[in-house]
């Protein structure tokens, strides 16, 4: 039995639950069993904090709610909780009431950039949905401590149909973001009924959504979800791995589910001090996350969200994470590390500088290993002047799918365009292009002659 396996036990036990599978993996059971309070922490675990602490964890968790799966509590170790990832992710800080005069409540003007409620629309191909504000645990670091767990902002089925009316009016939305909260704690039938109306809006090319079900909640990932997740192809889905030790043999099989199901997967980790400030953990966490089928996509700086100060690190040490993952790994397990503008600029990458120096056609440039080297352009390129007048434009801008044509080799003869594949050397077929051309000759001859 593993540790993590006995302390399931433990945590069943101290529940009032006898063990079994079938009820720890019931991912509604662990919903309705999730750690609202710190005296319940206090009784699972077996941590104890003195009179003080209590009461300002309290105080705190009146401000920011508590939330924490049975499952993900079983991954702390209590032996030294305070410097565990798992448990600085999910258990309340007294720092938390530390609100710097650089923290907003609405850090990335989420709410101005909504025209319609549930709508943030920001970019101009895509819009981020709020489908829900629940989550299966309530991480510390998040962005939108404003909305995560207000049971009395919950969207209603009538909120998410003005979405769809709103994405449905607007042609040049392309891809549709899910988010939340989390979209994954919708019901089934929820969830398939708004998949359903969004597939049914003819400029809807994409559908994601953003979850950390996976990591917290990976009993969710069920057969009926992954059904559903199916039907509505092509959906991309976003999972929040912050660190390896998140990455369990229960969360393994989730992503595998996901994964055998056609669903591309990517990850967004954010940089947190304490957690994984570290290129050795981040590098560990990303191979890790391809070893899974799950693309490393960004690495946040943590945002200036109240309450988050002791979560952020400079910016400096994220870009220093990024170059010793830049060359010292594969290039798909290498995140784009950006910042979320403050005021809902969106987000900036923010990457090692490689570019050292550059004249009119000649470019000096630096690897991972500190190499500089230079790359020669050319010398008569002659730009493309653009004046958008697109029908008198020289390039070809047909953009539609190419037509399949062109077969060569065994395929001219699986598609009937031949019925049989003769080498352009063969003697004999020379033999016979030579009669031709004898053959042609003769009959010239014979014409000439006719009319002299």
């Amino acid at each position: 039995m593993t540790s993590v396996e006995k302390r399931q036990r433990t945590i069943l036990k101290r529940i009032g639950s006898e063990f079994s599978m079938e009820k720890w993996s019931d991912w509604r059971w662990q919903v309705k069993h999730a750690i609202r309070d710190v005296q319940t922490f206090e009784e699972l675990t077996g941590v104890e904090f003195s009179e003080m602490e209590r009461r300002k964890l309290d105080e705190v968790v009146d401000h920011f709610p508590l939330s924490i799966t049975p499952y993900y509590l079983s991954l702390i170790d209590v032996k030294d909780y305070s410097r565990d990832p798992v448990f600085q992710q999910a258990f309340p800080s007294m720092a938390e009431l530390n609100i710097d005069k650089a923290d907003h409540v609405d850090p990335l003007s989420e709410d101005k950039d909504s025209p319609t409620p549930g709508i943030t629309h920001r970019y101009p191909d895509r819009v981020l949905f709020h489908v829900s504000n629940t989550c299966a645990m309530y991480c510390r670091h998040c962005t939108r401590k404003r909305k995560v767990g207000d049971v009395d902002s919950i969207p209603s089925r009538d909120v998410l149909q003005r979405g769809i009316e709103y994405i449905r009016r607007h042609p040049e939305v392309r891809d549709v973001l899910l988010s939340g909260g989390d979209p994954f704690m919708m019901s089934d039938s929820r969830l398939d009924w708004l998949l359903t109306e969004l597939k049914r809006i003819p400029h809807i090319e994409v559908l994601r959504i953003g979850t950390r079900t996976p990591v917290v909640l990976p009993y969710r990932i069920t057969d009926k979800l992954v059904t559903i997740l199916r039907k509505h192809q092509p959906i991309w889905v976003n999972t929040h791995f912050n660190h390896p030790r998140e990455l369990t043999n229960t969360s393994r099989r989730a992503l595998r589910m996901l994964a055998d199901a056609g669903v591309p997967l990517g990850n967004q980790s954010v940089l947190l001090a304490g957690i994984n400030d570290c290129q050795r953990i981040v590098k560990r966490l990303v191979h890790k996350l391809v070893q899974n089928r799950v693309r490393p996509y960004y690495l946040y700086q943590c945002d200036l969200s109240e309450g988050l100060t002791h979560f952020r690190t400079p910016v400096s040490k994220g870009i220093e994470i990024v170059e010793s993952l830049i060359g010292h790994t594969s290039g798909f397990a290498v995140p784009t590390y950006v910042i979320d503008a403050p005021g809902g600029g969106g987000k900036i990458p923010v990457m090692p500088n490689y570019l050292i120096s550059w004249s009119t056609n000649k470019v000096v440039l630096r690897n991972y290993e500190g190499v500089i080297c230079t790359y020669k352009e050319p010398d008569t390129y002659e730009p493309n002047f653009c004046d958008r007048n697109c029908e008198a434009c020289h390039l070809q801008l047909n953009l539609e799918d190419a037509d399949e044509f062109g077969n060569v080799g065994v395929l001219k003869l699986l598609s009937d365009e031949a019925a049989s594949l003769t080498p352009s050397c063969n003697r004999r077929i020379a033999r016979r292009r030579s009669y031709k051309k004898k053959e042609q000759l003769r009959k010239a001859s014979e014409e000439k002659a006719k009319r002299a």
